[in-house]
């Protein structure tokens, strides 16, 4: 059953998020961690380090090296694991208990393209 849809918000809450397309160029396992793992992430004119609960949801989380995905790239960066993350990848199923897939862009775009 698909899980009921959240409250309405106005554009203007929309268009604070910064939604971007970027290049995983690197997983690293992070070993003090059972979940997480180390993206570097190139969106054109900048790099971010985006950690990523991925461990257990994929056999190898290095197969999505050089793949597009979109990242939200304008939270507050936050500690997790001794690291520091300055995005969240956005994946579709985790939510709703199933096997996370990437969002991407159905054909490569330039990294840093926009969302919206």
């Amino acid at each position: 059953m698909a899980a009921p849809v959240k409250p309405n918000i106005t554009l203007d809450i929309l268009d604070k998020i910064d939604i971007r397309v970027g290049t995983i160029l690197s997983v690293e396992d992070l070993k003090n961690s059972n979940k997480l793992v180390k993206l570097t992430v190139d969106f054109g004119d900048f790099q971010r380090t985006i950690l990523v609960g991925m461990k257990g949801e994929r056999e190898n989380p290095r197969k999505i090296e050089g793949e597009q995905a979109l990242f939200v790239v304008n939270l507050e960066p936050k500690k997790m694991a001794g690291e520091i993350s300055e995005g969240m990848l956005l994946d579709i199923g985790y939510a709703d208990g199933i096997t996370p897939v990437l969002a991407q862009p159905e054909k490569a775009v330039p990294n840093g393209t926009r969302a919206g």
